[in-house]
């Protein structure tokens, strides 16, 4: 993997919450291992980011790489690489996924509204800090 490439990746999983690196989109993927993922993010209604690695060699190869993992689809979550379809699945039917997405998109809050305004929206800029 070309250090351009890592860099994209890199910044790709910073700005997002949840990215999946995956055959086809989300209107239409490309094999039933990507369609269980985008169904059951889908089911669980939260906002997420799509790769399609057939549009590019250098991708596809390269997110094999940077996770370590053989196969797609592959799901990030705040940057943290999670795993595919079947962990997706197992994540899923035991609650664990909902959890991560609702942490991973609450702690992106604060940065993506910080983004947009030029603000800074942390908890210790507002006057708040939490209990000790």
């Amino acid at each position: 993997m070309t250090p351009e490439l890592k860099t994209k990746i890199d910044a790709l999983l910073e700005q997002n919450p949840v990215v999946v690196f995956m055959k086809g989109s989300k209107l239409m993927p490309q094999c039933g291992f990507s369609n269980n993922v985008v169904q059951i993010l889908n089911m669980l209604g939260v906002p997420y980011e799509t790769v399609d690695v057939l549009e590019n060699a250098d991708i596809r190869q390269g997110i094999k790489e940077y996770s370590n993992w053989p196969t797609i689809p592959q799901v990030y979550v705040n940057g943290e690489f999670i795993g595919g379809s079947d962990i997706m699945i197992e994540l899923y039917q035991n609650g664990q996924l909902q959890e991560m997405v609702e942490v991973a998109i609450a702690l992106s809050l604060p940065a993506l509204l910080e983004h947009l305004s030029g603000q800074d929206f942390s908890s210790s800029s507002l006057g708040w800090a939490p209990p000790e």
